[in-house]
């Protein structure tokens, strides 16, 4: 986006003192938020939050130095939105990964306050080059609320023809990239006995036993799920929950020193700050929606102090 662009958003929508639209890494527009209660960033590439920091605490979302700030690329951290499609496009391998608005250049609709809390909302649309890979019709909005928690609301319209007979079956994940000491210290919590399948296991189906650990590459999609997780971090000294709404299957991630070895945006350690867990619909799990419906998936993020 030219610095002309980012200006006219600037005097369009900054809250002096507390909301700034700035050129960021790449000369991508971001949304610069800084409160009494946390401070943020936000990039309208793949409307893509980057940074979390509730007041008093660390940053919360992981962010590598090796990310490409670049028009087409995903940004490699934060909390990048997958949709309509997970991992892999089914049937079309030459399709984007994980889906066709991480590497869009999202619209800034408004930015409010209330109380503390500001809340950001962006959108996009299908168009030609979604029209490539999925032929179907579609408006997402992405509601940001910044406060002392991180609340995220991912909302999806079927814009296609009331005449259409069949709906949209749509895959969708909140990427989330959370900052850890070790990766190898943390434990998830709030999964016990929850089937899942291992995707490092040809999708295996198995159930799980006790917390997540990560011991080697995991990635792992736990279904019919809809209680909160909570990602467990001795070395930092903090828990980070995550409550769902309308999502259904929670993914955990970590590419561990083989799979990070192979990403050219992620350094060969960085595997070792990071952990993803996700709330999402996925697979089987997939939500169908017909013409001119909605349907909404949120995740709030907050953090707890560390319990033994």
């Amino acid at each position: 986006m030219s610095e002309s662009a980012i200006a006219v958003l600037q005097e369009k929508f900054a809250i002096p003192g507390r909301v700034q639209i700035v050129t960021g890494h790449g000369g991508l527009a971001k949304i610069s938020i800084t409160t009494s209660l946390a401070s943020a960033e936000i990039y309208l590439h793949g409307a893509q939050v980057t940074s979390w920091q509730p007041s008093g605490a660390g940053e919360v979302l992981f962010l590598s130095e090796k990310s490409r700030w670049e028009d087409g690329r995903a940004i490699r951290g934060g909390i990048p939105i997958c949709f309509p499609w997970f991992r892999g496009k089914s049937g079309n391998p030459q399709a984007p990964a994980h889906g066709l608005v991480r590497t869009k250049a999202w619209q800034l609709d408004s930015i409010s306050e209330d109380g503390g809390l500001v809340t950001v909302a962006l959108s996009t649309e299908s168009d030609e080059a979604t029209a490539r890979w999925w032929p179907h019709s579609f408006h997402i909005a992405h509601r940001i609320t910044v406060g002392a928690d991180l609340k995220l609301e991912l909302c999806v319209t079927n814009t296609g023809s009331p005449d259409d007979a069949e709906p949209m079956l749509i895959e969708e994940a909140l990427h989330t990239y959370f900052a850890v000491g070790d990766a190898a210290s943390v434990r998830v919590a709030g999964l016990d006995e929850v089937s899942y399948l291992d995707n490092m296991d040809g999708n295996r189906s198995k159930v799980q036993q006790g917390d997540v650990v990560y011991t080697q590459p995991t990635d792992s999609a736990y279904l019919g799920t809809a209680a909160p997780v909570e990602l467990i971090d001795p070395v930092l000294r903090r828990r980070i929950r995550t409550a769902k709404h309308n999502s259904m299957t929670t993914v955990v991630w970590n590419p561990w020193q083989t799979g990070a070895a192979a990403l050219a945006d992620l350094g060969d350690a960085e595997w070792q700050q990071m952990a993803c867990v996700e709330a999402s619909n996925i697979m089987e799990y997939a939500v169908a929606v017909s013409p001119g419906k909605q349907h909404t998936m949120t995740a709030v993020l907050s953090l707890a102090p560390y319990e033994t």
